[in-house]
């Protein structure tokens, strides 16, 4: 069975951005990745979200299952998704053996920020400017966001950049799955 490591933290944070780059630098080492963006995929599980706590559940537990079942078939994966409640990445957790949580820490000014000038393929557009639209629901803004209590991997990508923050991610994933 292969291993899965799951990239929270804020939407605008860095996660994706990193995860591409903790990618890349693992292919150089030989170790293939499949990266599931959970803007991605949501657009196939909810086509047109509303971002319920029920279509978060949903949408969650598919992520884990898919994880798992990549894992499982010998895939290694890294999981790109906010997974604003500790529950979802603790699902994706029982599932799979050889798994790590990666927490990007970001303050809340500084993912506002970014995320006026992210270029991601499938992530929303001015996520942060629609927060304060009637029934929004923005994690970290008017939806809590639970930090991990203790993440195998941290990084603070206000104080470290995407080139450092991968080249740590990326020993510490070799270091705890003995591909080193």
């Amino acid at each position: 069975m292969a291993w899965v490591v799951w990239f929270t933290g804020l939407p605008g944070c860095g996660k994706t951005t990193i995860a591409k780059a903790v990618k890349a630098l693992l292919s150089e080492n030989g170790i293939e990745v499949k990266i599931l963006q959970l803007d991605e995929i949501r657009r196939v599980v909810t086509p047109n979200p509303n971002y319920t706590e029920e279509e978060r559940e949903i949408v969650y537990s598919s992520l884990a299952y898919m994880a798992k079942l990549l894992a499982e078939a010998g895939r290694n994966v890294i999981v790109d998704a906010t997974a604003n409640r500790r529950r979802y990445r603790d699902l994706a957790r029982r599932l799979v053996p050889d798994f790590a949580e990666v927490y990007i820490r970001a303050d809340i000014d500084t993912c506002m920020a970014r995320e006026t000038r992210r270029k991601a393929e499938f992530a929303p557009k001015d996520i942060y400017k629609k927060a304060f639209q009637e029934r929004a629901a923005v994690p970290g803004i008017n939806v809590d966001y639970e930090e991990p209590l203790n993440p195998e991997i941290e990084v603070d990508a206000t104080k470290t950049d995407t080139e450092h923050s991968a080249e740590f991610i990326t020993k510490r994933i070799l270091d705890m799955f003995g591909q080193s």
